[in-house]
């Protein structure tokens, strides 16, 4: 998928969670608060979708900064720390659902994938496709 694919597809996800806006946070949050955020994966799996969940964010602050703390694509045992995060406090309260819905399908995919593929090593089957679209 290109990078443009994934900012129409990101961009039509939003828009159909907050649609005109998101009432609750314009209502309670200053325009120009900041905030920082961290995502966490909770259990063992193969972390995928970061340029998914970072593009959810970008549509709503161009600035905003992130830092990778996890490698997609491989198995982590113990999860722990994916990506931190810093910018519009708005943005990150309205992206938030929209970012994480794409991070953890794309993850649980992956997972899914590489749990396959473990289950039949030295068997001589191989996993040929492991599609990720919905």
């Amino acid at each position: 998928m290109s990078d443009d694919e994934l900012t129409e597809l990101v961009r039509r996800a939003l828009a159909e969670d907050v649609g005109g806006g998101d009432v609750t946070t314009d209502a309670t949050v200053e325009p120009d608060a900041r905030a920082r955020a961290l995502i966490t994966q909770k259990a063992p799996g193969v972390i995928f979708g970061l340029d998914a969940a970072e593009v959810a964010f970008r549509l709503l602050d161009p600035d905003i900064r992130f830092e990778r703390l996890a490698q997609e694509g491989r198995w982590r045992e113990e999860g722990g720390p994916v990506l931190a995060i810093e910018g519009s406090a708005r943005a990150l309260l309205t992206g938030e659902r929209t970012a994480l819905n794409f991070l953890g399908h794309l993850s649980g995919v992956a997972t899914l994938a590489a749990r396959a593929a473990k289950e039949v090593q030295g068997t001589g089957a191989k996993v040929l496709d492991t599609r990720k679209t919905t």
